[in-house]
């Protein structure tokens, strides 16, 4: 029995492959005319010959399998330039988001001074002194016992005490 299954799921690929072949360049070329944007008709046709392939079984079956992909491909841009008309409507109901201010000269010295001491020191000063959690919260969060998060904490303090200090040291040279 086996066997068989291997055999259908084979002639299952190799049918969809010939379908593929010989359709997909013109749903590409027809989803392309009615988009007019090529990357956003490789994508279309791309996610619609996926979901052909995932229900070949029963697609196989229709008068025109081809019809079926472009229309599904038809539909997902449809479906995407109401997500688009949707986002246009809340902005302009809404109005731009705010302008973010740079980030400092400090806040980018921090950032790459936490990428240099370990994961789970990070993880600890970032969830302590940027979230505000106490170091109870952060041993719950972490599955750790209190004590290994103060020692994480007073560890992950000084190497960036030393970290930061070479940056203010760069600075002032």
């Amino acid at each position: 029995m086996g066997g068989t299954r291997a055999m259908d799921a084979g002639a299952k690929a190799a049918s969809f492959d010939a379908f593929y072949a010989g359709t997909s360049r013109r749903v590409l070329h027809q989803m392309y005319a009615m988009t007019g944007n090529p990357a956003d008709a490789q994508d279309l046709v791309q996610e619609a010959y996926a979901r052909g392939w995932q229900r070949w079984s029963s697609v196989s079956t229709y008068d025109d399998p081809e019809a079926w992909v472009r229309t599904v491909a038809w539909r997902l841009a449809a479906s995407r330039w109401r997500k688009t008309k949707n986002g246009v409507v809340a902005l302009l109901r809404h109005g731009p988001p705010p302008d973010t201010p740079e980030p400092s000269v400090d806040n980018v010295a921090l950032v790459a001074a936490l990428k240099r001491i370990p994961d789970v020191q990070r993880r600890a000063i970032v969830l302590h002194h940027l979230g505000g959690l106490s170091v109870a919260e952060v041993a719950l969060e972490t599955s750790s016992p209190e004590s290994t998060v103060k020692a994480r904490l007073t560890r992950g303090r000084a190497a960036l005490a030393e970290l930061l200090a070479d940056h203010t040291l760069a600075e002032v040279s």
